[in-house]
């Protein structure tokens, strides 16, 4: 098996999207059958990339929170059809705001916004498929004066209270926004098991599959492992430091949207866990086969899946099952249908393929790079099947 044409590829992203740093982990059932690293992880391009760094995962979180989640639902702690209220109470009286065009993120609601009450219920499926009505604004008033107020450090659960402030942007369970949805639903678990979110996940998830070194909030001591960011100009392309991640609230709140730091290796114990039925290459089960199978049934209807698709943000091909990208058309895509996963804002690629057995995590640290979703993750997926279908 050769993966020749995938390394000059990953080899060439240097010179087309200056890509100064990268890893790959393909396995299948349980093995590494292909691992490429290069370049380097720091800014002066002094440090070269290995299996020790550490990257912050953004959204690929969400793939281990709608796990999490999926587990509670197995112990019968969390009904993906009880509303969130039953969790959450601040959640029971939800607004709605007046004719806000969906889509439309240079003008969100604020607290001041003309509103009137919903009359669905937020459910905890809704938040898990995103179509709760939330929106993804980190820098709404009711944060930004707990934020303050709190001296940056309320908690997961006391966030709660500030994001329900604000009004929804449609009828819960009517349309289709990414949104802070997958942080609700840490706090929901917080609640059900009485744990911080960041020590559930570790204990429950990531433990279980010989994975210790993962991580919400960054030790002083890991500081030096940290893959260097960068940041992108969406307008000029150009490439300046990024420090921290503006989605860690406060010290103390656990974002299940996008929270993780994790080395490669670990993270991807998790993804061949799950693209092989629940069972992680420790022979310990993290989760039944009933509940990925339900993580990745294409959730959205016709007007949804419109909204999902809207202005090409997603690759085509895919529907969204709950918290995850599922492909349903393989016309496509190399990979298989069913095959499901997620990416992070600093460009990290999820991919899960429960049918072969085989995961793919790739991992770098530059946030806003165009083309990085559209071009550079379906290549390589594109790629490594060209050789996993031989």
């Amino acid at each position: 098996m050769s993966f020749e044409k995938l390394t000059q590829y990953l080899e060439s992203l240097k010179d087309s999207y200056d890509i100064k740093g990268l890893d790959l982990i393909v396995k299948k059932d349980h093995k590494v059958i292909y691992r490429h690293m290069q370049g380097y992880s720091d800014y002066d391009c002094k440090r070269p990339v290995s299996a020790n760094d550490l990257y912050y995962l953004y959204s690929c979180t969400k793939i281990a929170t709608m796990t999490a989640c999926m587990q509670q639902v197995e112990a019968g702690k969390i009904r993906l059809d009880a509303p969130v209220s039953e969790y959450l109470p601040e959640f029971a009286d939800m607004r709605v705001a007046d004719n806000y065009v969906l889509g439309n993120f240079g003008s969100m609601p604020n607290q001041s916004s003309p509103a009137h009450p919903a009359k669905n219920p937020i459910l905890i499926r809704d938040l898990m498929k995103m179509t709760a009505g939330l929106s993804y604004n980190t820098a709404s008033e009711p944060i930004m004066e707990l934020k303050k107020r709190s001296g940056n450090k309320a908690s997961t659960r006391e966030m709660m209270r500030a994001i329900a402030k604000m009004p929804l942007l449609y009828e819960p369970g009517e349309r289709h926004a990414y949104s802070l949805g997958h942080d609700v639903i840490a706090a929901v678990i917080e609640t059900a098991t009485g744990q911080k979110f960041r020590d559930y996940v570790k204990e429950n998830i990531f433990k279980p599959l010989g994975v210790d070194d993962v991580y919400f909030h960054l030790r002083e001591e890991d500081r030096g492992r940290l893959a260097d960011q960068y940041s992108c100009d969406f307008k000029t392309g150009e490439k300046s430091r990024h420090e921290g991640n503006a989605f860690e609230l406060t010290g103390e709140y656990d974002s299940g949207g996008a929270g993780l730091i994790a080395t490669a290796d670990g993270y991807s114990a998790l993804l061949d866990a799950l693209a092989c039925k629940g069972v992680g290459g420790s022979g310990n089960r993290i989760i039944s086969e009933e509940s990925i199978e339900a993580i990745r049934t294409p959730r959205l209807n016709a007007v949804q899946l419109d909204d999902f698709t809207m202005k090409g943000m997603f690759r085509p091909g895919y529907n969204y099952g709950l918290g995850v990208r599922v492909l349903v058309d393989g016309t496509k895509a190399k990979s298989p249908v069913g095959e499901f996963g997620w990416d992070g804002a600093a460009g990290a690629y999820a991919l899960i393929d429960p049918k072969n057995g085989v995961s793919i995590f790739y991992a770098q640290a530059i946030l806003g790079l165009m083309g990085i979703y559209s071009d550079v993750h379906p290549k390589i997926r594109d790629l490594a099947y060209e050789y996993i279908e031989q």
